[in-house]
């Protein structure tokens, strides 16, 4: 017998027949918590501005009207 057919003998030998979906299912959940851990993340920013609005408009008083469209392509 030669060295190929060892080879491929014990590979036969070795080869199980498990359901796969089964064995890969973890890596849909860890990223699932992954995206949701990310989503949450994004979701904390909502309505940031508003939060500080005291803070905004008392810049926009002390700046007036040409500050605030100053910069970024205004």
């Amino acid at each position: 017998m030669n060295l190929v057919a060892q080879i491929a003998m014990a590979a036969a030998e070795t080869e199980h027949h498990g359901n796969v979906a089964l064995e890969t299912l973890i890596f849909g959940v860890i990223a699932a918590i992954v995206f949701g851990a990310l989503g949450l993340v994004t979701f904390s920013y909502k309505n940031v501005a508003n939060r500080h609005s005291a803070k905004a408009e008392a810049w926009a008083a002390q700046h007036g009207k040409d500050g605030h469209e100053a910069g970024h392509g205004h």
